[in-house]
């Protein structure tokens, strides 16, 4: 969501940056329609204004025993009753398309985000670890699990349809161990709060952090009007639309471990084997809500939190920032963190980190202003994967494997396992 003021003043800045996302420029039609929008409301108060004056002469004319002129003025009063309910509606009309525009054009991105037209034009920024070796043919996770015994996908699409499976034994345990010792770390050692929040939102959640309307055919609606969450960026970031937090309160920071669905109504045909891009599985969001100046250090700062789950892990790593084809669309600034995967042979994305800026305020109606004072200002809000548990899961088998097609728990992992050192059939 945009500031009206900022586009008002700065229109071919506003243009440049929707440029350099790829949309069509929409300064000129969106003043177009806000000026279309203030007159009509102009229009509504004269009008309202009028109103209110002739129904005080009214009384004053019938007082001094004129009526001809008290009938003209009651004539006149009710015909802008009749105009006042014309403006409301057609200020209504043209407010709510006004607000479809803005909350469908992505976020402005900060200078030093690359141009580029895909994941192509990514940029590394550091890396971690050497990538796994092996004197056998590594195999891919789905091979590992099957062999076991422990990943069946006949029975998750059996159950509910493709992209989805079903995990048991040791492999069961291992995602819910690796879901424990994330978020065991960021709140221990990383300092944010633990919450446990709904899977199902409404509307205005949704909205607020920018998942509608552009992107409802990603997600999954209940009859009953109600979104399946795609992450718990969404309930997180809304604990506190509305309100008007107090700047010595900030940065807050939360943590939660959820079940997210998507649709992937726009990846049809890619990673259709495995669990790389399932329509449900679990990860661990983090969220910050901070102040304008601390933004932009506390997305480092997240961004280390997620690089840090791996390190734990011993699996190697790239950090990349994302280019202007690529970055999400809330996103100002976006580092995508990418795991070895031994079995593809390849760096895979595990954690997105974003900065948003007041992109998500705005919609939400969140602000901050300093104890004692009055004035407002949008706070900024971050989201990082802590990570995505399922894709951890893939590294960890991969990275772990051993030639009998074994794959031994990682150190770190091990007080979560209950002893267990090595799964095996």
């Amino acid at each position: 969501m945009f500031d009206l003021k900022f586009i008002r003043e700065n229109p071919d800045v506003f243009d440049m940056a929707l440029k350099r996302r790829g949309a069509d420029a929409m300064a000129q039609e969106i003043l177009a329609l806000d000026r279309e929008h203030r007159s009509k409301s102009t229009e509504a108060q004269e009008a309202q204004a009028r109103r209110n004056e002739a129904s005080k002469l009214i009384g004053k004319a019938k007082s001094q025993g004129n009526e001809e002129e008290a009938q003209a003025l009651m004539a006149e009063v009710a015909d802008l009753k009749d105009k006042l309910a014309d403006f409301a509606e057609q200020e209504r009309e043209l407010g709510e398309k006004l607000t479809n525009i803005l909350m469908s054009l992505p976020n402005m991105v900060y200078d030093d985000v690359p141009d580029g037209a895909d994941e192509d034009d990514n940029i590394e920024v550091r890396t971690w670890g050497a990538p796994k070796a092996f004197d056998f043919d590594a195999k891919e996770h789905f091979e590992l699990g099957e062999a076991l015994g422990q990943m069946d996908f006949e029975r998750g699409a059996k159950l509910a349809g493709s992209r989805f499976v079903v995990l048991s034994g040791g492999i069961a345990r291992l995602e819910r161990a690796l879901g424990q010792f994330m978020l065991d770390l960021h709140t221990r050692e990383h300092g944010y709060t633990e919450v446990l929040t709904p899977a199902l939102v409404r509307d205005e959640a949704m909205y607020g952090t920018g998942q509608l309307p552009k992107f409802a055919e990603d997600s999954f609606k209940t009859t009953g009007e109600h979104w399946l969450i795609p992450t718990a960026e969404v309930t997180l970031t809304n604990l506190h639309s509305g309100e008007i937090l107090d700047e010595a309160d900030l940065p807050i920071r939360y943590a939660a471990h959820s079940q997210c669905f998507r649709s992937e109504a726009g990846s049809a045909g890619r990673d259709t084997r495995g669990m790389i891009r399932q329509h449900q599985f679990e990860k661990v969001e983090m969220v910050s809500i901070t102040t304008p100046e601390q933004s932009e250090e506390e997305l480092e700062r997240m961004t280390g939190c997620a690089e840090e789950i791996l390190k734990r892990l011993g699996i190697a790593f790239r950090t990349v920032k994302l280019c202007t084809g690529d970055i999400g669309f809330g996103a100002r600034r976006t580092y995508d963190i990418e795991v070895w995967l031994p079995g593809q042979g390849r760096f895979r994305e595990i954690s997105s980190c974003s900065v948003c800026g007041d992109f998500q305020a705005r919609r939400m109606k969140t602000r901050c202003r300093p104890k004692g004072e009055k004035q407002t200002r949008f706070v900024h809000t971050l989201n990082g994967s802590g990570l995505a548990v399922g894709r951890t899961l893939i590294a960890v088998m991969e990275n772990y494997q051993q030639a009998d097609g074994s794959i031994r728990v990682p150190d770190a992992l091990q007080p979560y396992m209950g002893g267990i050192e090595v799964i095996s059939e």
